[in-house]
């Protein structure tokens, strides 16, 4: 529903904003009852998630230049000196949020002002296209940022109203993702229907029952239309960390034994850490980085404990959590996965085919499907008056993660929004009538 209206002029003040855990979009609502998607990279419209603070040739007490989206992990990738920050998201909610992260060369700064960063880049980038300046937005939200912890969940939102607020906005408003995706999609229909919401993104799995329709479509209050929503924090990156660990990690000593006759498993700790975005820099920290040296004993095969050094000092956590997103993309596509490790040593390898990709992710696939299911009995109808099955966010390009949430069905179609911006999409129709009374 990317549409601009014949005059092409902005509808002012406002924008609505998708930020999630990979990719983010902003939307400017435009003249009717449309809605652009900012063009935030040249041809994009949506962005990944990410900030690089480069620290080459930095003079004194000058502050680390900031990139963005695919800057940032162009950056990354060609080695430039400096600090990637990933799945911010994924912070809201916890402790980390006002704590500072080294940057480096004497820099810190807290993931907080990291996100809020973010959102300024977003926001100048929708203000130049709109010509003027914006105060109110309307935010996403996943169902639960946190899981089964309403505080930490209220936490999290009122931090990402903070950083909202840093940045200029006055009025802010927060809309559900899943009901953004579904008012895209009642844009679309011809009828009244029931419809089962699936955002399947980066750092959350979110459903929502939804009656959609023409005559429901202009409501602003549309809270009798909500049957029920519920949300599980597991996505996109869970599968990512469990790639990792079933087909890279291993070959650098994750569930290794240690030397006989006692043979105990190596502690799998640093694994997961490297296996997590946000926790990978933990692992280069000095003292982190001694107690692993200090380790070697305990591997039975002294080359794993080297990949795994190899791994710290030259800081490629990062790096081989990018791979093995790749591979689960390389996957979804029917492709088998060849996984180049040479960074670690050279001539190291490994691959991935479906049946260990889906081996690996199998109890999180279980689990958001589950999810769907509750979400239609907190609902209180039966799964075959279910009418559509709407699929939304980038991780349901996994086809087999589609196609099981969509199977307990039967009288439902399953229909494919824009992976990556049909919550941006929806969300500024949301805004349209918050904010314009539409």
């Amino acid at each position: 529903m990317t549409n601009v209206p014949a005059s092409g002029h902005p509808v002012p003040g406002f924008c609505a904003i998708d930020f999630g855990t990979s990719n983010s979009a902003i939307a400017l609502p435009v003249a009717g009852q449309r809605v652009n998607l900012v063009e935030v990279e040249p041809g994009q419209r949506t962005m990944p998630t990410a900030v690089f603070y480069a620290l080459e040739d930095l003079a004194p007490d000058e502050a680390p230049q900031r990139l963005y989206g695919r800057a940032a992990l162009g950056a990354y990738v060609e080695g430039v000196e400096g600090r990637l920050m990933r799945s911010m998201k994924s912070v809201l909610g916890s402790s980390l949020i006002e704590q500072s992260t080294d940057l480096g060369e004497g820099h810190a700064v807290t993931f907080l002002e990291v996100i809020a960063g973010y959102l300024r880049h977003l926001k100048s980038l929708a203000e130049r296209e709109a010509g003027h300046a914006l105060t109110r937005a309307v935010l996403g939200r996943p169902v639960f940022f946190v899981d089964d912890d309403p505080v930490r969940d209220a936490q999290a939102q009122a931090a990402l109203e903070s950083a909202a607020r840093q940045v200029g906005f006055t009025e802010i408003g927060f809309q559900f993702e899943p009901i953004a995706a579904a008012l895209d999609y009642e844009a679309t229909v011809a009828h009244e229907q029931l419809v089962l919401v699936a955002d399947i993104g980066g750092g959350t799995s979110d459903f929502s029952v939804v009656r959609v329709g023409p005559e429901r479509r202009d409501r602003i209050d549309r809270a009798d239309d909500i049957l029920a929503s519920h949300g599980l924090h597991v996505a996109g990156t869970d599968f990512d960390r469990h790639v990792e660990l079933a087909a890279i990690l291993p070959l650098a000593g994750y569930k290794a034994k240690g030397p006989a006759p006692v043979g105990r498993e190596v502690p799998s700790g640093v694994y997961f850490d490297l296996a997590t975005w946000h926790l990978i820099n933990a692992v280069y920290a000095l003292p982190r980085v001694l107690e692993l040296r200090g380790m070697r004993s305990f591997y039975a095969d002294a080359r794993l404990h080297q990949r795994l050094m190899a791994i710290v000092d030259r800081r490629l956590g990062h790096a081989l959590l990018s791979k093995a997103e790749a591979a689960k993309i390389a996957v979804a596509e029917g492709r088998e996965a060849a996984i180049a490790l040479d960074a670690v040593e050279a001539g190291l390898q490994s691959v991935l085919g479906e049946g260990q990709a889906l081996e690996a992710i199998e109890v999180d696939l279980e689990r958001i499907v589950q999810t769907g299911l509750e979400t239609v009995r907190l609902a209180g109808v039966r799964p075959d008056q279910i009418d559509a099955v709407y699929l939304t966010g980038g991780s349901t390009g996994l086809a087999p993660l589609a196609q099981r949430i969509a199977a307990p069905y039967p009288n439902a179609r399953t229909v494919r929004g824009d992976r990556l911006a049909s919550v941006a999409q929806g969300l500024g129709l949301h805004a349209q009538r918050v904010f314009r009374g539409l």
